[in-house]
């Protein structure tokens, strides 16, 4: 099965990472979303919708804003918002 997943806009209200740890982060958050993907799938709902539609994960708490573990917050909330 392949998933495709584009993500036209991330907003980080209140979180400045600086624009050389960019790519770094869009990383962390793309091999979370993965790994989530592989190891507990998605809903027979969106595997068989093709229609775009606007996810809100929900809130963080910023213990570490480091680039890597961001994203790995990032990517959990933003699986917790497709798997609704």
């Amino acid at each position: 099965m392949n998933i495709n997943l584009h993500i036209e806009r991330l907003v980080l209200d209140g979180i400045s990472v600086e624009p050389h740890r960019r790519t770094e982060l869009k990383t962390a958050v793309e091999t979370q979303l993965g790994n989530l993907l592989v190891s507990n799938g998605i809903d027979s709902d969106l595997q068989s919708n093709n229609n775009s539609r606007v996810v809100s994960g929900g809130l963080i708490t910023l213990k570490n804003t480091q680039p890597i573990n961001l994203g790995q917050q990032i990517g959990n909330v933003v699986y917790s918002g497709i798997t609704k």
